[in-house]
């Protein structure tokens, strides 16, 4: 038996990265100890966010 779970893998791979980046991203724009918390948060969930404003964009 042959199963193909190597794009899973690489999908689940660049997602991390996509959160990694996040994370450096939003933690060099707080400056004090609750943004950075705020960054914390916003790096980890930062698809949700970016879907929420696709879909404000697309209702106009």
């Amino acid at each position: 038996m042959s199963t193909n779970s190597g794009a899973a893998a690489g999908g689940g791979a660049l997602y991390g990265m996509g959160i990694f980046g996040a994370l450096v991203y939003f933690w060099q724009q707080a400056d004090g100890f609750g943004e950075h918390l705020l960054a914390i948060f916003q790096g980890l969930f930062w698809p949700a966010f970016m879907v929420y404003e696709a879909f404000g964009a697309l209702a106009g």
